[in-house]
């Protein structure tokens, strides 16, 4: 396994639901960046509007996903065992998903982050902040924020920083893709709250003087999971790892 097997991809969306479906999608594979534009079969919710600035109107003369060639080629990559890099990649297996296309194995930089983050000084993971966070060089004309390729741009960027710090423990670029592998396919433990009342604490510190925060919080974690409104299971794990 070497990083010639890796594919750097984001879609845009509908929304951020299960349901969701991409409006726009990016990946670059061999060397090679590859975009395009796709009409929904639902609308882009304004919510997403407002943060991809991609509106009905700019995608209702495009091809759909479904029926594309780009989903021929992704189909075809991912059958051919390599690796999905996204950030929060869950969540982009999940809409690829939705049209059609099966991911096997993904690594997620936002888990990497948090599992580096080994006290919790980072505030916040959203692949914005992190750019800024590392001081990653890149050129804000070719890496716009919020737009698929822009945002592969910086995700290629945000993982060979991540990469090289798990290269100072590990010894060759296999093994340090399998860890990301290992670390991307299990929830994250939290180190500290970035909401809520006790935002900045670390979650050990709330635990002891306020353990039944921790369970309401657990409980509505879970209430949000089962209905289908979010699975975040980082917080469910690390809650119910202080609670057990």
């Amino acid at each position: 396994m070497n990083k010639s097997k890796l594919v750097f991809l984001d879609t845009e969306t509908t929304g951020n639901d299960s349901e969701a479906r991409l409006c726009q999608v990016a990946y670059k594979f061999d060397g090679k960046e590859v975009e395009g534009f796709f009409k929904p079969p639902i609308p882009i919710s304004i919510e997403a509007m407002s943060i991809s600035h991609i509106t009905n109107k700019m995608v209702a003369d495009k091809e759909s996903f479904f029926d594309s060639k780009m989903k021929k080629d992704l189909e075809r990559i991912f059958s051919e065992g390599n690796i999905l890099v996204a950030h929060n990649a869950d969540f982009d297996s999940n809409i690829l998903k939705n049209d059609g296309v099966i991911i096997g194995k993904k690594i997620d930089t936002v888990k990497i982050a948090q599992y580096l983050d080994e006290k919790g000084d980072i505030p916040r993971y959203s692949l914005q902040y992190l750019r800024y966070y590392f001081d990653l060089d890149l050129d804000p004309k070719n890496a716009p924020a919020h737009n698929a390729l822009g945002d592969i741009r910086v995700l290629e960027k945000l993982f060979d920083y991540l990469f090289e710090k798990m290269e100072e423990n590990l010894i060759s670029e296999e093994e340090v893709l399998e860890k990301m592998l290992e670390i991307s396919a299990l929830p994250v433990l939290m180190k500290k709250f970035g909401f809520g009342k006790y935002k900045g604490e670390k979650v050990e510190d709330v635990y002891q003087k306020d353990p039944g925060y921790l369970k309401w919080l657990w409980e509505q974690k879970k209430k949000a999971q089962q209905q289908g409104e979010e699975n975040d299971e980082n917080w469910i794990y690390t809650l119910g790892y202080y609670l057990k």
